[in-house]
């Protein structure tokens, strides 16, 4: 079982590297679906997680080959620093079954925009 877990951060980043995504869209759907977690555990798992590693070889490649704006890179995470800190204040009150159901709706509406808006 803990092999399966090295899996999902190996895929997560994978997917970080090539598409800039893996915490959310990975790991959070496949902590739930592979291995029963209450849809609060993925996504609290997953940010625990994401704590040492957050990219930084990634962005350390990117940053190399002259593809990353330094400044902004900074502000989004000051951003994400206190944005994440207020958004686990309400969550964490949220039914477990309406936040798995609201997760999905948030990445179909994202898929949906992706895929067919310009």
């Amino acid at each position: 079982m803990n092999f399966g877990f090295v899996l999902i951060g190996l895929f997560a980043g994978i997917c970080g590297g090539i598409f800039g995504i893996g915490g959310a869209v990975v790991m959070v759907p496949a902590l739930v679906l592979l291995f029963n977690f209450t849809q609060h555990q993925a996504q609290g798992t997953t940010l625990a997680a994401m704590i040492p590693p957050i990219g930084l070889l990634a962005a350390w490649n990117y940053y190399t080959q002259g593809h990353v704006k330094v400044l902004p890179a900074v502000l989004i995470a000051l951003g994400f620093f206190f944005g994440g800190y207020i958004g686990s204040i309400f969550v964490v009150r949220v039914p477990p079954l309406m936040l798995k159901r609201l997760f999905g709706i948030f990445l179909f509406l994202i898929s949906f925009k992706l895929i067919f808006l310009k």
